[in-house]
Order: C-alpha cells, then sequence, then structure tokens
C-alpha cells in the first residue's frame, strides 16, 4: 500500500512523479538532472525495499527518504512531515503506539460536579474567563488535577470514534507558572475529538483544543501545527468536500502547504484569515461569519500566497 499523503510530500519536494510497477514512483534525479525520470523510489510501506531509491542512470541511491531529503536540501519542515509519515508507516512503530493508550491521569476530577475546594473554583474561573460554558465542560468531560504531575492544570480529554480516549491536553490555570502546557508521552497522530465528527459535512481545522471548542461546529484541533498522517488520509478518502484551515499565521508555510495537498485531491479548501487572533479570543460568532466570508482558494491564489512568504 502507497501512502497518498507521503507522495503528495514527495511530488512538492522532487516534482510531479510518476507511478511504475511494485510500488515505485519515479522522479528526475536531482544528482543527474536526467530529463527523463530517472530515480526510482519505493513508497511501498510493507515491501522490504520501502524508502530505498536509485537512478538508473548516475547510480544516485540510498535506503533512507530522509537521507535523500537532507542532500538535496529539502526545506526543515518537510524534513520533519517525512518523518512523521515514514514514522506511521513503519511495523515496529505501529505496534509501539498501539501498546501506549492514552490514559486520563489518576488524580484526574471531573468538572461536571467537582469537589468544594479552591483549586476547582479557580479552575472554574479559569474556564470561565475563556467562555468555556458548563455544556462544553459537559460535552467534552473537561477536568482538572489537584495535585500530582498536571496539579492546578485543566485536562480536556479528546475521544475517538469509538469513544475511547485517544489523547488529552492540560493547560495550567496558575497565571504564576512557567509551564503552560504539559502533554502526555503519547502519540499526537490522532484525530483530535474525533468522536464530534461528521465526515459528511465541512470541517474545520484548527490548532488548540481551546480553539475548537470555541469554534463548536465539526472541528478537529491539530494539537499543534502539523497535519498528521492519520488525519491526511481520513480527510482525503472521506466524502467531506469542504475544508476550513484555521492556523496561526506564524504556520502560514505548512498551512499552505496542507491547502495544496487537499486541494490536488480535489477537495474544496479555505484558508481562514485569523488577524493575529485565535478563535478562541473570537468566540463563536465572530469566528463564524469570518469563515461564512471566506472564498475557496484557487492554485493562483495558492501560489500568490507561497510568493508573499519567500
Amino acid at each position: 500500500m502507497v501512502d497518498n499523503a507521503l507522495v503528495y510530500l514527495m511530488d512538492s519536494v522532487l516534482g510531479k512523479g510518476k507511478p511504475t510497477s511494485k510500488g515505485n514512483r519515479s522522479y528526475h534525479c536531482p544528482e543527474c538532472k536526467h530529463h527523463k525520470l530517472k530515480l526510482e523510489i519505493n513508497l511501498e510501506e510493507h515491501s522490504p525495499h520501502f524508502q530505498s531509491y536509485q537512478c538508473w542512470v548516475c547510480g544516485f541511491k540510498g535506503k533512507k527518504l530522509t537521507t535523500l531529503f537532507k542532500k538535496i536540501g529539502a526545506d526543515s519542515d518537510k524534513v520533519n512531515e517525512l518523518r512523521l509519515l515514514v514514522k506511521s508507516t513503519s511495523k515496529e512503530t505501529k505496534i509501539t503506539v498501539e501498546t501506549k493508550k492514552a490514559i486520563l491521569p489518576d488524580e484526574f476530577i471531573s468538572l461536571i460536579n467537582p469537589p468544594t475546594s479552591i483549586i476547582s473554583k479557580h479552575a472554574l474561573h479559569y474556564l470561565k474567563n475563556r467562555n468555556i460554558t458548563r455544556e462544553d465542560i459537559i460535552k467534552y468531560n473537561i477536568g482538572y488535577c489537584e495535585f500530582g504531575r498536571y496539579a492546578n492544570m485543566i485536562i480536556i480529554p479528546s475521544y475517538n470514534s469509538e469513544g475511547n480516549l485517544n489523547y488529552f491536553t492540560a493547560r495550567n490555570f496558575n497565571k504564576n507558572t512557567s509551564v503552560k502546557y504539559r502533554n502526555p508521552d503519547v502519540t499526537r497522530d490522532i484525530i483530535g475529538l474525533e468522536l464530534f465528527i461528521n465526515w459528511n459535512t465541512p470541517i474545520t481545522l484548527c490548532e488548540g483544543m481551546f480553539d475548537a471548542i470555541a469554534i463548536k461546529r465539526n472541528v478537529i484541533p491539530l494539537l499543534g501545527k502539523t497535519l498528521q498522517p492519520s488525519l491526511m488520509k481520513k480527510l482525503i478518502n472521506s466524502s467531506v468536500n469542504k475544508i476550513y484551515i484555521a492556523l496561526d499565521k506564524d504556520a502560514i508555510k505548512q498551512a499552505l502547504n496542507f491547502c495544496e495537498q487537499l486541494m490536488n485531491e480535489g477537495k474544496e479548501v479555505y484558508l481562514v484569515d485569523l488577524n493575529e487572533k485565535d478563535p478562541s479570543d473570537m468566540g463563536f460568532e465572530k469566528f463564524t461569519n469570518l469563515i461564512q466570508n471566506t472564498q475557496p482558494l484557487t492554485f493562483s491564489n495558492l501560489l500568490e500566497k507561497k510568493l508573499q512568504i519567500i
């Protein structure tokens, strides 16, 4: 099986390739620059030759795609994206990820019916200041911890389509701390808040859990600025047509790469201009008004935006 997301990444770095046989794909060789597609790369994840590459003209070859990317001076963002994609297709990694499941901290206390304590009051006050309602607390099973590794932190769980925990974020509500976030030691290659997603209607991608809660409708938090392989595969293979991408301006380069990959798959993509504000700061009404006035990207728009950040 060849991962479509990996194909798009390779094409974005080496230029448009061509499928050959046995999971191979051919490209122009960056070493000899032959006018024909003579660099053969194996992208079949179950093949013993996965990641190996060889030019049939000059003999340029290797066994790891990360090595290839470094040799040709690919952007660090591309190298990091490649590492994630290759890691997700590794059998050994899959076993590791499957055995290390997300588990809520032992000290987790739900804020649906919290105990009466100073710390619980501080937690609820923090959520109120971030416009988190009781309905939100119930919907997402938001809680907090009074002790342990996540002491004085709001815990927002994420559940997969079957209702099983697949991740959680921890945000400190103590203003006098240097540690704002603390992530669990599990993979981020999941679909955040998947339990609430309808794959037949427009989807919005944002960065964090608080942004997702503010957006409310059919939204997936990336838990950072990277569109993980599992989510990319799901978006590509699902029937969802319209995808809104709402990332901070400091992630514009990554956002444009995501837009291009999804547009190449025939998706209608909207790049939301947040104008220096997070969705969690804007609130539901303002954000909804913003996306309603956002126009779909065209390939000429995409090229123009890419040129602006060079």
